[in-house]
């Protein structure tokens, strides 16, 4: 067992929920293309459902929105990793926050391609 392991069990799960609401709550306060991303999905999720498409495109529909919101936590993530590591300009550091840039232009992507072809 390892020592920098927390709690078990039902504490654990409620341990987990509340520092990911936090994160969420950071990634919210903290990162503006999260906020557009929530904003986006604030418009699209609801559109989905008033779409004559049936329950499977439906649910496409909303899974390539929030994977964009998933892979833009995920690419906070890494830009925050780096710059706690260093704010020295470095090429693997570059090389990390533009990957994570590219992981979030491909979801952008996803998100339009996923609806252009279930509407066109």
């Amino acid at each position: 067992m390892s020592p920098y392991k927390g709690r078990t069990g039902l504490k654990r799960i409620f341990n987990a929920a509340g520092y990911s609401f936090d994160g969420l709550r950071a990634a919210f306060i903290g990162e503006a293309a999260f906020r557009q991303l929530v904003w986006l999905n604030i418009v699209l999720v609801p559109l989905a459902f008033l779409l004559p498409v049936t329950r499977v495109e439906r649910a496409v529909l909303i899974m390539a929105c929030l994977l964009a919101l998933i892979v833009e936590l995920l690419n906070s993530a890494i830009e925050a990793a780096i710059d706690r590591i260093s704010l020295e300009r470095h090429p693997l550091s570059k090389n990390a926050k533009d990957m994570g840039s590219a992981a979030q232009f491909v979801a952008l992507g996803l998100i339009g391609a996923v609806w252009a072809v279930i509407l066109v």
